[in-house]
């Protein structure tokens, strides 16, 4: 594997390795290893716990790292243990998103939010910021705007999850299959073939063997983001609905249902949007892709107060998928403030 210039500093003297020592080498890896954790665990929040817990353990460990491999290779073993370990623990091993739960609704919900059920959360691309957008070496099959995309993370949270950690080492970080199994024991022939039995499951949901890369919105997707910000803050149905592909889906995690084509995402918001008394948007990104944060104000709460995240997913001029996390807790994550005042100001 390409070696970083922290890498290369992965043999410390026993009388060196202070606080400030182990900080300069583990510091560079903190962000990717997040992502990494995010995309074992498929939630921000438990990643973010499992990289304190990753630290904390090397921290630990400090003294007993010997420099037999590179210092970012004992970091994600650590870290990818952390995860099965947690995901051991859990009754489900997965965090999923509406639409892998049962057939599409065609009426309105008729019970609340399934707050149960384990829901994928959104990754920030502010936290994306430092991490390489290519390949890390040959061997990796994906790009990490590939590997980032929320329809990517949903797929691979089917995964069990030791297929699930294979996969990431190897396709996405690209890891040899030999140093996959002295991160996580095994042979390598046991690597290999939870890799091929990985990427089958991953071939069901991708034919063409991978993810669409999802590039930068162009001039005139950037156009059609703004004609969806515009039809959302003036509650426009028939402009919302034509910026839709046919067969464009909508989810709303917590809740169970979900909405396929064009028709049923326009009966659910025709009675939807008549509770709401004003909203505004703020851009933003997720996952690689296009983001609002949507602020709205109802009869009961007449503030502009942090409703949901939308993440959309572009098909040439079309919205081919919107995911709406109704999550105001996630609105930090992202660097935002709760309540806006009339002119998108911060509340303080």
């Amino acid at each position: 594997m390409t070696m970083t210039a922290a890498e290369t500093s992965q043999q410390v003297p026993l009388p060196e390795r202070t606080s400030a020592a182990f900080e300069r080498l583990a510091e560079p890896f903190r962000r990717e290893l997040r992502l990494h954790c995010y995309r074992m665990l498929g939630s921000l929040h438990e990643a973010e716990d499992l990289v304190q817990e990753t630290y904390l353990r090397a921290w630990r460990s400090f003294d007993s790292f010997e420099g037999s491999g590179t210092f970012r290779s004992w970091l994600y073993r650590i870290a990818t243990n952390a995860c099965l370990n947690a995901l051991e623990s859990r009754k489900i091993a997965q965090r999923v998103l509406p639409d892998r739960q049962g057939p599409a609704a065609s009426g309105m919900p008729e019970s609340g939010p399934a707050t149960e059920i384990a829901w994928l959360e959104p990754y920030p691309d502010s936290q994306l910021d430092g991490i390489a957008d290519d390949r890390p070496n040959p061997e990796a099959r994906y790009v990490s705007r590939e590997a980032v995309q929320l329809a990517f993370v949903a797929t691979i949270q089917q995964l069990p999850p030791r297929q699930r950690a294979v996969l990431l080492l190897c396709d996405v970080l690209g890891w040899a299959a030999t140093e996959a199994a002295t991160l996580l024991g095994g042979s390598t022939a046991s690597i290999n073939s939870a890799l091929q039995r990985a990427r089958e499951t991953l071939a069901k949901r991708y034919p063409d063997g991978r993810p669409q890369v999802a590039a930068r919105p162009d001039t005139a997707q950037q156009e059609l983001l703004s004609r969806y910000l515009s039809a959302w803050e003036g509650h426009d149905l028939d402009g919302f609905v034509a910026l839709l592909k046919e067969d464009a889906t909508f989810t709303m995690p917590p809740w169970l249902q979900w909405y396929a084509g064009r028709e049923a995402i326009r009966s659910f918001f025709a009675i939807a949007w008549q509770s709401c008394r004003g909203m505004r948007l703020v851009p933003t990104a997720a996952n690689g892709q296009p983001a609002f944060a949507v602020y709205a104000r109802t009869e009961a709460d007449p503030r502009l107060a942090a409703n949901a995240i939308h993440v959309l997913t572009l098909e040439g001029e079309r919205i081919s998928t919107v995911t709406m996390f109704l999550e105001p807790r996630m609105f930090a994550e992202f660097g935002l403030p709760l309540v806006l005042e009339e002119d998108g100001t911060p509340t303080p």
